[in-house]
C-alpha cells in the first residue's frame, strides 16, 4: 500500500496537524498520527480552543477545582489552555528531539485582542512561554503592522515564534526581516541560536474565497477563468521571496551559529469550495522545508489520493506572476483583498476568543454550583467580561 504521506515528507514537507482538543489527548489519538500518520507538528488558535472547550465534559474536574478556587474566567482559559498545549508538548517531543528541534512544535496564540499592541503581546508571549515550559512550544503571533516589532523582541528573548495570518507577500517580506532582526538580537543577547524556532504561517484557502467572490462579481469570461489560481500563485511566490532571503549573506552568518530557518508554513490548507481538489492546497505546494498544516480530514483525504510531486513551487515564479496580471487586468484590487484578509482574520480570532470566554464563565458558573464559591467567581468574571468587551 502506497504511503502517501511519507512520499510528502520526503519531498520536503512537515506534516503537522491544525488542531487541538482534550480528547485527542486523552484517546491517544494526537500520539496515533504521530506514530502513523508522520504527524510532526500541532497548530491551534482561538477558533479550535473554543471548539474544543465547548466539550466541558472533558474539562469537568479541572472547572470544578477553578470554580472552588474562584478563578476569574479569563486566568481559567489560559489554565485550561496551556494545560492541553503543555499535554501536547510532550506528546510531540520525540519528534522534537527526532528532528533536533525542527519539527514535534505545538502552538498557543497571544490573545487576539491584542493584535495592535506590541508591548503587551510581548509580555503576554512571555508569560506563555514560562506558562507552558517546554521547549517546543511556539508562540502564536500575528503579522499584524504592530505584530512585527513584538515579533523581533520576543526572538530576541529566545523564544520560538509562529507568525501568524500572512496573506500578502510584502508583509510576508516585513515578517522575515523581523525574524533576522529578531535572531540578531538574540545572538547579542546570548541565547544559543540553534534553540530557537520559527514559522510564517501563510494562509492559502482564504485568499481564494476572497478573489474567487470579486471574480464571480466582476462576472466576465476572463474573470471566471482566474477562479482558484490565486492562493497557491501567492504561495508560490512567497516561497520564491523565502528562497531569496534565506540564500542571501546575511541569513548565513546566523546558520554558521546555528540557527534555523524561519520555514512557509501553509496554513488555511482545507478546500472551501466543494469544486476544488480537496488536497489541491498540498499537492500545489510541495517544496523543500515547508509545512503544510492540515485539518485531520485534509490529512486523511491525501493518504488516501494525493499525488506528491518533487517539487511543484520551483520553478512556477512566472507563471503565478502572470496570474496576478491577470487579476489585475479584469479588475481584482489584490492590495485590498490582503488588507480585507488581514483585517477579517483578526476580527474572527477576536470572536472566536470572545466565544471561548464567554463558554468557559458558563462553564465555570455551572461547576460551581455547590463548591460554596459561585458568588465569588461570579462578580470577578463579570469584571472580566465588562473589561473583555471593551477591549474587543
Amino acid at each position: 500500500m502506497t504511503d502517501r504521506l511519507s512520499e510528502l515528507q520526503a519531498a520536503g514537507v512537515a506534516i503537522w496537524l491544525d488542531d487541538l482538543s482534550r480528547v485527542r489527548l486523552s484517546s491517544g489519538g494526537l500520539d496515533k498520527l504521530r506514530r502513523e500518520q508522520h504527524v510532526a507538528g500541532v497548530t491551534t488558535n482561538p477558533t479550535i480552543f473554543a471548539k474544543a472547550l465547548s466539550d466541558a465534559d472533558e474539562y469537568n474536574w479541572q472547572l470544578r477545582d477553578l470554580a472552588t478556587r474562584g478563578v476569574e474566567f479569563e486566568e481559567a482559559v489560559r489554565m485550561l489552555t496551556t494545560y492541553d498545549v503543555r499535554w501536547a508538548c510532550d506528546v510531540m517531543r520525540p519528534s522534537y528531539d527526532k528532528s533536533a528541534g525542527v519539527d514535534g512544535r505545538v502552538s498557543i496564540e497571544v490573545d487576539p485582542r491584542l493584535a495592535h499592541e506590541s508591548e503587551r503581546t510581548v509580555a503576554e508571549a512571555k508569560a506563555l512561554w514560562w506558562l507552558v515550559d517546554r521547549p517546543n512550544l511556539f508562540i502564536k503571533i500575528p503579522a499584524t503592522e504592530a505584530g512585527l516589532p513584538a515579533i523581533t523582541a520576543t526572538l530576541a528573548e529566545g523564544i520560538s515564534v509562529n507568525v501568524t495570518l500572512i496573506f500578502g507577500l510584502d508583509r510576508y517580506s516585513q515578517v522575515m526581516e523581523a525574524f533576522l532582526a529578531g535572531l540578531e538580537q538574540a545572538k547579542a543577547n546570548g541565547h544559543d541560536l540553534s534553540k530557537i524556532g520559527s514559522v510564517a504561517s501563510f494562509f492559502v484557502s482564504r485568499v481564494d474565497t476572497e478573489v474567487d467572490k470579486r471574480l464571480e462579481k466582476i462576472g466576465s469570461d476572463e474573470a471566471k477563468a482566474l477562479r482558484g489560481k490565486a492562493a497557491v500563485a501567492n504561495a508560490q511566490l512567497a516561497y520564491e521571496r523565502y528562497s531569496e532571503v534565506f540564500g542571501s549573506d546575511r541569513w548565513k552568518k546566523l546558520a554558521d551559529a546555528g540557527a534555523h530557518p524561519q520555514r512557509p508554513l501553509w496554513a488555511s490548507t482545507s478546500t472551501k469550495n466543494p469544486d476544488y481538489r480537496d488536497v489541491i492546497y498540498v499537492e500545489e505546494l510541495i517544496a523543500p522545508g515547508t509545512v503544510n498544516t492540515m485539518p485531520e480530514p485534509v490529512i486523511h483525504a491525501y493518504a488516501d489520493h494525493g499525488e506528491t510531486r518533487k517539487d511543484t513551487i520551483t520553478g512556477s515564479y512566472d507563471a503565478a506572476r502572470k496570474v496576478f496580471t491577470d487579476l489585475e487586468a479584469v479588475g481584482v484590487d489584490m492590495a485590498d483583498v490582503i488588507a480585507t484578509l488581514e483585517r477579517e482574520g483578526v476580527e474572527k480570532f477576536e470572536a472566536s476568543w470572545l466565544e471561548l470566554l464567554d463558554g468557559v464563565k458558563k462553564s465555570l458558573a455551572e461547576a460551581g454550583k455547590g463548591t460554596g464559591q459561585p458568588n465569588r467567581a461570579a462578580k470577578g468574571n463579570a469584571k472580566a467580561a465588562e473589561q473583555a468587551g471593551g477591549n474587543a
